[in-house]
């Protein structure tokens, strides 16, 4: 494990996941809220490759068929986002909708294969609770940084309607619930299918309450517990129109948001249980 593989995993997820969020904007929005998401998400994806390959740091190259998959879908994901970007304002909404759904689409598969890599000599149940744990993840991230863009861009187009913010509210609030489901789901079967004559090393009950564990209840704190409370006050804040309080919280939001993702990939890196 290295930091390198940590970014490339954290970044590949975040640029997914507003690519993935953008979906559910209203084109309201205007081209502007559009190419500013579209271009962030495409130099995330981008320094996540970056680092992956080796150019921004040292990491071991592919080694399995999945692997590679992963980064050829996420390469084709890049490409296709990068057409998006450069077309908007251009194309017909209808046609542009149509390429960012596409690379949804591959940037989706890239997830789901990375989850397959790392987890391949694993039960089908754990390979299971990766997927959803790095789809849950991507969803999330977006879902925060996304929120917290839409709710600054009421700056710059005042006349929006505030149900705009309030459904990216909505749709992060149910990532990270079903993001709060997978770890525990993960959590609970780490704990129950160790078994000492079987498995080598500690269980991750020792580990959670090891000088490690440290990592692991700070990503509860940050990832989960932070969110969990600050999407709520958001949400409340945007019923009664306050715009700027509720992108304000969800600047802190997304920060927690951040440092709960980096933690989970690096807890999953050590120890592959999907947190």
């Amino acid at each position: 494990m290295s930091l390198s593989t940590v970014l490339f995993l954290f970044l590949a997820h975040l640029g997914v996941g507003i690519a993935f969020t953008l979906v559910f904007v209203s084109r309201d929005a205007g081209v502007k809220f559009f190419r500013f998401n579209a271009g962030l998400a495409a130099i995330l994806v981008a320094i996540a490759l970056a680092f992956r390959y080796g150019a921004l740091g040292s990491v071991a190259p592919a080694t399995s068929p999945l692997d590679r998959d992963a980064l050829l879908a996420l390469d084709v994901s890049e490409a296709i986002l990068v057409v998006y970007w450069s077309t908007l304002g251009r194309l017909f909404t209808r046609v542009r909708g149509a390429i960012l759904s596409a690379s949804v689409v591959a940037g989706l598969a890239a997830v789901v294969l990375q989850a397959l890599a790392l987890s391949i000599d694993r039960s089908g149940a754990w390979q299971a609770l990766t997927v959803a744990s790095f789809i849950t993840s991507a969803a999330m991230l977006g879902g925060a940084c996304t929120a917290m863009i839409l709710g600054h861009w009421y700056l710059v187009l005042p006349s929006m309607e505030v149900s705009y913010l309030q459904s990216i509210v909505d749709l992060h609030i149910g990532s990270m619930a079903a993001r709060v489901a997978v770890v525990g789901g993960a959590v609970w079967f780490a704990i129950a299918a160790w078994r000492p004559d079987v498995d080598a090393g500690p269980s991750f009950r020792h580990y959670i309450f090891s000088i490690d564990g440290i990592f692991f209840w700070q990503r509860v704190l940050f990832g989960l517990a932070g969110p969990a409370v600050l999407s709520y006050l958001t949400r409340e804040t945007a019923k009664i129109r306050s715009t700027q309080s509720a992108t304000g919280i969800l600047y802190v939001d997304f920060f927690t948001v951040v440092v709960g993702e980096v933690l989970a990939k690096y807890i999953v890196l050590a120890t592959r249980v999907p947190v």
